[in-house]
């Protein structure tokens, strides 16, 4: 739904409109009837992703993939 506000409205409530905006709906501005801006969100830039640059960072025990059974074994123990 597009909501129409006139400048002198949008000024008086420009906090709402943004928060409106937001929240994906469509705000035009107007003078006198005529629309003359639209109000939409910026999109959030993202940043690219760089394959790998953990690598060398990351270590795992040996024992890490230990199987259930070995598990169960370790905790029967105590």
């Amino acid at each position: 739904m597009t909501e129409v506000v006139n400048m002198h409205q949008a000024k008086s409530s420009l906090s709402r409109l943004v928060e409106r905006a937001l929240a994906g709906e469509d705000v035009v501005i107007a003078r006198n009837g005529e629309p003359l801006v639209k109000l939409v969100p910026i999109p959030k830039e993202r940043k690219r992703r760089m394959p790998g640059r953990l690598k060398g960072k990351i270590w795992m025990a040996p024992d890490f993939e230990l199987t259930d059974a070995e598990i169960e074994e370790l905790f029967e123990r105590w």
